[in-house]
């Protein structure tokens, strides 16, 4: 049964996506889009969303509305593509805090959105909107925003290498637009000098915002034929979404039933 089908034990605990935020408006829309498909695939459920900067309401605020208005417990999402910085420092001091001044309010941490299979098929979903598909004569980069967090970044290199496994590439590569290299506009320019007709270019992106118009300037001035959309608005990050709630709740109904067992 797919994600969002039929009822589920536990859709009675809040879900409260965080996101990162961002000053570019569009990149909320794309967010808020992504979970106004959560709530259409799983009604009744009482899906949230929040940021860590720049837009409200943010996460701690969320968090001390739920509280008051009587939750006992909350599965707590953050709407991330890697775990990094943000998910592992940021988010957990925020849950910290919510715990002090609510220590009754049951917090129940997911995983990050990715990686998951399901958005590497989202990636190829914007790439064949783009007018891009795998073939032997066209090389692709997979360009993510970038991180301090090495273990971050060597994600984007595997999913790298699943993305070159699933399709005749010519070549697929990891590009970053912060933190790291090689960035987007150095992947393409080698991928061409190595003798690849065409380099298309995938944001590995949540939304559209700074990063997504870095890597898309840096790619076609590079010489990339296709620049792909952010992922955004795509059934896919929905999808997971689910996933990622339901396990969370699955792995709160094994703690009490582990709790009841002990003598």
């Amino acid at each position: 049964m797919s994600a969002g089908a039929g009822h589920r034990p536990g859709t009675s605990v809040p879900l409260l996506a965080v996101a990162h935020g961002s000053r570019d408006p569009r990149s909320a829309q794309a967010v808020s889009a992504v979970f106004d498909r959560v709530r259409a695939l799983r009604p009744g459920l009482d899906v949230r969303l929040s940021f860590l900067d720049h837009v409200a309401p943010a996460a701690e605020e969320a968090l001390d509305e739920l509280a008051s208005g009587g939750a006992g417990e909350v599965v707590v999402l953050p709407a991330l593509l890697t775990a990094a910085f943000h998910s592992k420092v940021d988010l957990p001091s925020v849950l910290d805090r919510a715990r002090e001044r609510g220590p009754w309010l049951r917090l129940h941490y997911a995983d990050t959105l990715g990686p998951h299979p399901l958005l590497l098929d989202a990636v190829e979903r914007r790439l064949a909107e783009a007018g891009a598909h795998a073939e032997p004569g066209t090389a692709l980069v997979l360009a993510s925003a970038g991180s301090s967090d090495a273990g971050a970044n060597a994600v984007i290199r595997s999913m790298a290498r699943e993305l070159a496994e699933r399709g005749p590439w010519g070549e697929v590569v990891a590009a970053y637009a912060s933190a790291s290299e090689p960035s987007p506009g150095r992947a393409v320019r080698e991928l061409l000098e190595r003798g690849h007709r065409r380099v298309a270019v995938s944001g590995y992106l949540l939304a559209p915002g700074f990063f997504s118009d870095r890597v898309r300037e840096q790619s076609t001035a590079a010489g990339a034929s296709v620049v792909a959309d952010s992922l955004g608005d795509v059934p896919e990050l929905a999808r997971v979404a689910l996933e990622r709630y339901d396990a969370a709740v699955a792995a709160r109904h094994a703690d009490v039933r582990e709790s009841a067992a002990r003598p």
